[in-house]
């Protein structure tokens, strides 16, 4: 096991230039759909990860911030050719229609298009403009988010081995107690075949911000010992077994509740990850569960959160 150590800061100047290249790909295709994948390697960033970066850094999700410019486009159309209508408008700022340009404009501004006043917009517009910096209103990114770290996280860096694994798919993961279910099926399971003692993992093929829900893909899973992994058992019935590669991930040890996993997630990826060294590798995070798994209920979890990661 390693000890994360500060690199220097042309490891953050290359974040911020990956992030800024995927900014002004939507900058310049705004009216395009959102293509994760495409953006991903834009940035040369792992796709798997390439979302909670670039919100954690930027403070919006892609599709928010294509959005959002849109929409900003769209008033600038509404302001300077009023004898545009809002349809011809809506796609023209990339909306895959006038109802779908309304909601979006009055879930933002409060009010539907031809109720927004222009005029008050284009004022206040004009006065920030004249007194803000130079930077001011441009797209790119200037700086990472503020090294701040209230929870006092701390990474380790681990050299993990490939490892065989047997898992259960959830299906739905984030509606009633699947999850709890089929954790508990799946220890029941081990303990049947000697296994009770190993290493209990939860992870997801997808990010449910960007995937609907009932469509992600969650595994509990149970490490198989190095041993037996030589020769994987067959899958059988719900339980499958998958082979993970040998990889290298950055890990937080977190006791607590849903929240500071949330918040450990977003300084991982916002404050520690670019200026780490390391970007994200091509393999899903996981939760590693110290001692069996929902010993505390689902108001207090102990796992280690573990991003795989590689030299950048």
């Amino acid at each position: 096991m390693r000890i994360s150590t500060k690199r220097s800061s042309p490891t953050a100047a290359a974040y911020l230039e990956r992030v800024n290249l995927a900014v002004d790909h939507i900058v310049s295709h705004v009216n395009q759909p959102i293509r994760l994948n495409r953006l991903a390697k834009i940035a040369m960033l792992s796709p798997f990860h390439f979302h909670r970066v670039f919100q954690a850094i930027i403070g919006e999700t892609p599709a928010d911030f294509a959005k959002r410019l849109r929409l900003e486009k769209a008033i600038g159309l509404m302001a300077h050719a009023r004898k545009s209508s809002l349809t011809s408008i809506a796609f023209s700022c990339g909306f895959a229609s006038s109802s779908d340009f309304s909601r979006a404009f009055k879930q933002r501004y409060g009010v539907a298009p031809r109720a927004f006043d222009v005029d008050a917009w284009r004022a206040k517009r004009s006065e920030i403009l004249s007194t803000a910096q130079p930077q001011f209103a441009k797209p790119h990114l200037a700086k990472l988010p503020p090294r701040t770290n209230p929870d006092a996280f701390k990474v380790r860096i681990r050299d993990l081995p490939s490892r065989a694994v047997a898992y259960i798919r959830v299906d739905k993961p984030y509606q009633g107690e699947g999850v709890i279910a089929a954790m508990n099926r799946l220890v029941a399971w081990a303990e049947q075949n000697n296994l009770a003692d190993s290493q209990y993992l939860g992870y997801q093929w997808d990010n449910p911000e960007i995937t609907a829900l009932e469509d992600c893909r969650y595994h509990v899973a149970v490490e198989i010992p190095f041993a037996r992994s030589k020769a994987p058992f067959s899958p059988k019935g719900e339980i499958g077994c998958y082979r993970f590669p040998a990889m290298t991930v950055a890990q937080i040890e977190m006791q607590g509740d849903i929240n500071l996993e949330i918040r450990a997630l977003q300084w991982l990826y916002g404050v520690w990850l670019p200026r780490s060294g390391y970007v994200p590798d091509d393999q899903p995070g996981f939760e590693a569960w110290i001692g069996k798994p929902f010993a505390h209920g689902m108001t207090h979890f102990e796992v280690y959160l573990q991003l795989p990661v590689k030299q950048g």
